[in-house]
């Protein structure tokens, strides 16, 4: 009897589903030979087993130097990394799923892997809008149509539309993205969600020490 695949957003989604599926079925499978089922078997074994080492950190590694805007090339896509090392040299680390960006001996960043098979598909730019925090804060104004600020978070978002209707607003939206740079983002999101529900989208409101406080316990 044949059965409908499930719909899966991507590769990662559908191998979590095979893990469940699989640990699973060893629950309620028996082992055949031994009693039990196969977890409970397999449960048994690991206590015998040696651990695991380290995993090899295997990787390739390119010269790249990034460009005037930030970026890097690589398989027809371009990745963003921080502002401060633009026009410099990084090394890129190449691993199947994931490129990771070092210079001087520090990681600088890490993006998911793009693939795309078919070179008949323009290519795409990935950015990270927390690389160009440096270039909004000496040109507020590169907020409003900035590439890398279309994929903001949705409050932060919902925010700058408000904010950039008065003047001054560009300014005040960098001071807000810039707290990302020294408190948890998932806290300033919460402070802008408050103040967005409460009516209050300003800067003040949002600063407002005793509100990330807060924020950050919750």
């Amino acid at each position: 009897m044949l059965h409908g695949m499930p719909d899966f957003a991507d590769l990662a989604a559908l191998n979590a589903w095979l893990e469940q599926r699989c640990l699973e079925l060893w629950r309620e499978t028996a082992h055949g030979t031994l009693p039990g089922t196969i977890a409970d078997v397999w449960a048994e074994e690991q206590t015998a087993l040696m651990p695991l080492p380290a995993a090899f950190d295997g990787f390739i590694e390119l010269s790249k130097r990034v460009s005037p805007t930030c970026l890097i090339s690589f398989e027809r896509n371009r990745y963003s990394v921080p502002a401060s090392f633009a026009n410099r040299p990084v090394s890129l680390r190449i691993y199947p799923d994931r490129l990771v960006v070092a210079a001087e001996g520090n990681i600088l960043c890490e993006h998911a892997r793009v693939i795309q098979r078919n070179h008949q598909l323009p290519p795409r730019t990935i950015y990270d809008w927390r690389h160009y925090l440096a270039v909004v804060q000496r040109k507020p104004g590169a907020l409003r149509n900035g590439a890398p600020f279309l994929e903001l978070p949705t409050a932060f978002r919902q925010l700058q539309d408000h904010m950039l209707r008065k003047p001054g607003g560009d300014r005040e939206m960098v001071d807000i993205l810039a707290l990302v740079l020294q408190h948890d983002e998932q806290a300033v999101l919460t402070a802008v969600e408050l103040a967005l529900e409460e009516g209050v989208p300003t800067k003040t409101h949002v600063l407002n020490p005793a509100r990330i406080g807060w924020s950050t316990a919750r």
